[in-house]
């Protein structure tokens, strides 16, 4: 699997676990954080993914990170 569309695939299980902490767990009560402050962090990761794994895709096969 390409570097780029492992990125995207992972960004988007992501943000859909972040999406789901935040809408489906806001009467849940745990010790440390708030479940949904947990799901708006992982959605901002999932985030960040789509847009490595889009970019690299623009760029072309697999050229981020050789020198």
């Amino acid at each position: 699997m390409k570097q780029a569309s492992k990125n995207l695939l992972e960004g988007v299980i992501t943000f859909a676990v972040g999406l789901v902490l935040w809408l489906f767990t806001d009467g849940v009560e745990t010790p440390v954080v708030t479940l949904t402050k947990i799901g708006v962090v992982l959605m901002c990761v999932g985030g960040v993914f789509i847009a490595l794994g889009l970019f690299q895709s623009a760029r072309g096969a697999n050229s981020v990170g050789r020198g």
